[in-house]
Order: structure tokens, then C-alpha cells, then sequence
């Protein structure tokens, strides 16, 4: 396998980690909250008092962020090579997984491996293995 060098992208890779983990940093440093964001988005279908504005705020900058990105270049274009139905499935299957997962990728293989999460790293080594085996299977045995 070769590297595809048009499509290689080190430094808006290595600057998009770095902003992630600076967003991370700074919601568990100056609110004491795991940047998780099916926590941040089921503590907002569920809410409490006091936790709607940064929850509203954080999940407001998930959408808005590529939109004032997209004001500096171009964004690439979005190509979906699957029908309604098996997007709806794998949607429905990532949130089962979460809550069986108590959490997501963000969560546990963001902020809970820079914490030293044991519970994170099987978490995340779950979250890998799974994928690759998923990836394998539709592109080579039920392809």
C-alpha cells in the first residue's frame, strides 16, 4: 500500500488533533467535564440545571466550526457511498454501542487515554478492533 500524496494532509491533520486536544484540555480544565459527545449530548436530552449553556455552546461549536473553516478554504466534497436504510442501522448501531461502551471514540479515546482510563484504553482497543474487523469483512469477504 502506497501513500496517496494528494490527499496527504500532516499539518491541517496535526493542527485539527491539536485543537481537539486543546477543547479537550480546556472543558476538563475550566468546567471539570470529559469532552464525550454522546455524555454532552445525552446530558442535553436529559438536562439539569446549570449544564444546558456549555452543553448548547460545545455541541453549537461542533456544528459551527467547519462552516467558519469553510470561510478560509475550501472544504473537500462529501461523498456517501451507502443508501438511507444502512446509514440509519449504523447510526442506531454506534448509539447502542455507546451506551453499552458508557461513552464514545471522543470520550474514551480522547479524554480517557490522556487520563490513564483503564476502562478507556479496553474501551478504545474495542472500539479499533471492531472497526478494522468491520472494515475487513465488507471489503474483502462480503464483497
Amino acid at each position: 500500500m502506497s501513500v496517496d500524496w494528494t490527499h496527504f494532509t500532516p499539518w491541517s491533520s496535526l493542527a485539527g488533533g491539536l485543537l481537539i486536544g486543546l477543547a479537550a484540555a480546556m472543558l476538563l480544565l475550566l468546567n471539570g467535564r470529559i469532552a464525550g459527545i454522546s455524555g454532552v449530548l445525552g446530558g442535553m436530552l436529559r438536562p439539569a440545571q446549570g449544564e444546558i449553556a456549555w452543553r448548547a455552546a460545545f455541541l453549537l461549536g461542533l456544528v459551527l466550526s467547519p462552516l467558519a473553516f469553510a470561510l478560509g478554504v475550501a472544504l473537500p466534497a462529501v461523498e456517501v457511498d451507502a443508501n438511507v436504510a444502512v446509514l440509519i442501522i449504523a447510526g442506531a448501531l454506534v448509539g447502542l454501542g455507546t451506551r453499552y461502551g458508557s461513552g464514545c471514540t471522543s470520550g474514551h479515546g480522547v479524554c480517557g487515554l490522556s487520563r490513564g482510563s483503564p476502562r478507556s484504553m479496553a474501551a478504545t482497543a474495542a472500539f479499533m478492533l471492531a472497526g478494522i474487523a468491520t472494515v475487513f469483512a465488507t471489503r474483502h469477504v462480503f464483497s
